[in-house]
């Protein structure tokens, strides 16, 4: 987990520090020091953690428990704003919200940031439209691949377009973050894997059809492909949730799962469908921790 992480890489003097000191003085020194830095977190509900507890902001669907929260916590920042929120999408890093009423999110920076974490993207390509169109609720779940067939429907993928037309968004958000906060190490955090190889799984547990399982997963990926290219076009760090997350996809049984399927058990593990539960967050600022000290995992 992160603490071990932090605590191997935080304070590399610890060790030399080590063959000196007692055992308790050492322990002492590898704990992460408060840093007198300010850490910004933007986003949509894959950064808020809509439903886990403790909710801190319900227009925003935002928990005291997400990625940002526990980043913050494990890195040590003494200052930290978050203002992620569900819904989301590019247009509202630099407007108010209409359906939360959120403020802008870019203006929650400054020049005292140090870090900004960005998770963004999943609403422009229309990701509420997506599971609208790709669920089946009623009768047999199909064999085949209705939903594909659907958005290929006029001999090109829709969902590959919106990705392609969704990039030069997430980079104006990225450079207008380097605009006003200078100085801060920027981190743009991919989407965790939603939907796994599990054929009859993904059928239980999100009533996808057969042949738009690989299709639908093929398209997260396209998107963390692009928002991977983005980061790295402007020098900015990409953030694999999805390496992470692989094998805890909604499609393996509940008591595996970092994110939910259709069907959740709000008594047992609060969370909305389709998204992060508690313990996908804490993989996310894994992944985030990881990332930000050692490099991208390969």
């Amino acid at each position: 987990m992160i603490t071990a992480l932090t605590a191997g890489v935080v304070s590399p003097s610890a060790a030399t520090a080590a063959s000196a000191t007692s055992a308790t003085s050492a322990t002492s020194a590898a704990e992460p020091k408060p840093r007198a830095e300010r850490y910004v977190a933007l986003g949509d509900s894959f950064a808020s953690g809509p439903a886990i507890p403790r909710q801190v902001h319900t227009r925003c669907s935002r928990s005291n428990a997400n990625y940002p929260s526990l980043v913050r916590q494990e890195l040590a920042y003494t200052g930290f704003t978050d203002v992620s929120c569900g819904g989301a999408k590019t247009d509202d890093m630099w407007d108010r919200q209409g359906s939360t009423g959120n403020a802008a999110q870019l203006d929650a920076l400054g020049t005292d940031t140090a870090l900004v974490t960005v998770s963004i993207g999943g609403n422009d390509i229309g990701f509420d439209d997506i599971i609208g169109r790709c669920i089946n609720p009623v009768g047999e779940v199909p064999r085949d691949n209705p939903c594909q067939r659907y958005f290929n429907r006029n001999g090109t993928d829709e969902l590959d377009q919106r990705i392609n037309d969704t990039a030069p968004k997430v980079a104006a958000v990225l450079k207008e973050v380097h605009k006003r906060s200078p100085h801060a190490r920027v981190a743009v955090v991919g989407y965790p894997a939603i939907l796994g190889d599990d054929i009859e799984g993904c059928r239980k547990s999100m009533l996808v059809a057969d042949g738009d399982i690989p299709y639908l997963r093929g398209t997260v990926r396209r998107l963390n492909a692009m928002l991977r290219v983005q980061a790295t076009a402007l020098g900015d760090v990409y953030v694999n949730t999805n390496a992470t997350t692989t094998g805890h996809d909604a499609c393996q049984p509940f008591e595996k799962r970092y994110v939910e399927g259709l069907f959740t058990r709000p008594w047992v593990r609060p969370a909305l469908p389709f998204h992060p539960n508690a313990a996908g967050e804490r993989a996310m600022a894994d992944a985030v921790a990881y990332t930000l000290w050692l490099g991208p995992r390969p």
